[in-house]
């Protein structure tokens, strides 16, 4: 049982090896040990050298992600405010262009009427 922990272990320490893990964990921590001045937050300054953002930099992207959601759903809004505009106008054009077809048929039987010879 415990050849096959240390087994796991050592695959486990492979992997971050082979990985690139623990070579740049060892230089972040290298980093921060040469810090004369050493950071207030340790676990900050190691996010900031992995890459990741700091603390207000996080914050800054939530609230723009925030204000982006905002505007977002006040444009969804209004695009759905304009295609329910546009079905209306779609809608009040096809009965008037119904209504011309009738007027324009019953003027066409009309005008047949008159021109067609009479029937003996």
């Amino acid at each position: 049982m415990n050849q096959e922990k240390e087994a796991k272990k050592e695959a486990f320490r492979k992997y971050l090896e082979s990985s690139g893990v623990l070579d740049s964990l060892t230089k972040v921590l290298v980093a921060l040990y040469e810090q004369n001045d050493k950071p207030s937050s340790a676990l900050e300054f190691i996010q900031q050298k992995l890459g990741g953002p700091s603390v207000s930099d996080y914050e800054k992207l939530q609230a723009e992600k925030s204000d982006l959601q905002i505007k977002y759903n006040e444009l969804f809004a209004k695009h759905q405010e304009t295609l329910r505009e546009l079905e209306g106008v779609k809608s009040l054009h096809s009965r008037n262009s119904s209504k011309d077809d009738d007027e324009r048929e019953v003027i066409e039987d009309e005008h047949t009427a008159l021109v067609a010879p009479p029937h003996h």
